[in-house]
């Protein structure tokens, strides 16, 4: 058998080996490029940023199209804003984040399920850490890539800073609107006044919006919206973090008359 029949011979047992080989090494490749590109967080421990990429992207958007945009941000302490509002955030948007790391795995795989079943991005399955790391570094595409990086960046965030600062700049930076963003700015903007101030019934009305910030508005009763304000108030009473008088209450001003 001469040299050149060996090597055909070889080749299919040859590529066998390269194909894991290379698998491996683009994985630690994209592992490290992540590495690289990482944003430095450790500054948002005592400042807080001056704008973010959501905001940018806002801007570019608006530039764009030709329109004006407005961006109305205000910030406030963590004290500032009223128990009632971040526990209705928590219960909605994340009731795991005083027990996670940054990623919620449980419904982390209820998302990849849902995803899976319906062959597209339709549960995104992110926790408040990941929300905010989202908003200030990356994009809203709607991507893998992106999630990959979401994931990262959210890890470096809960090592960095303390659940209540990652908190704290999430509820002064997350869209409540065109060119709104903040529970403050929001507040003001929507009811007249500053989050301090804010009645049960407007904490509800806010904090079912933020999953639409851009198609819903806390002031107009909608179907959709008055359908999510009573899930918000059953899951505030579920957890006991109202009485039924208050529950009762709630759900009444919520039901369409």
């Amino acid at each position: 058998m001469t040299d050149d029949v060996q090597k055909r011979t070889k080749s299919p047992w040859v590529w066998l080996i390269y194909i894991p080989v290379a698998g491996i090494s683009l994985i630690l490749g994209l592992y490290l490029f992540i590495l690289i590109s990482m944003p430095d967080v450790e500054a948002l421990k005592d400042s807080n940023p001056e704008t973010t990429a959501l905001i940018e992207e806002r801007k570019d958007g608006a530039k764009g199209a030709g329109k004006k945009f407005v961006v109305r941000q205000r910030w406030v302490t963590f004290n500032q804003i009223p128990d009632l509002l971040k526990k209705a955030v928590r219960i909605s948007e994340d009731a795991g984040f005083y027990l996670h790391d940054g990623i919620d795995l449980e419904e982390l795989e209820e998302s990849i399920k849902k995803n899976w079943e319906e062959g597209r991005f339709a549960r995104g399955g992110s926790t408040i850490t990941q929300q905010l790391a989202k908003n200030l570094y990356l994009s809203t595409d709607k991507s893998i890539w992106r999630k990959i990086r979401e994931y990262f960046i959210a890890s470096k965030l809960e090592d960095a800073l303390s659940k209540n600062r990652i908190f704290h700049l999430y509820l002064n930076l997350i869209e409540f609107g065109p060119g709104i963003f903040g529970v403050e700015s929001a507040s003001r903007y929507y009811f007249g006044t500053p989050v301090s101030l804010m009645s049960s019934d407007e904490m509800i009305r806010l904090t079912a919006i933020i999953p639409r910030p851009l198609s819903a508005r806390p002031d107009k009763d909608t179907k959709w919206l008055l359908w999510r304000c009573r899930w918000i108030s059953g899951k505030l009473y579920l957890y006991k973090y109202i009485e039924k008088s208050e529950h009762d209450y709630l759900i009444s001003l919520f039901t369409p008359q």
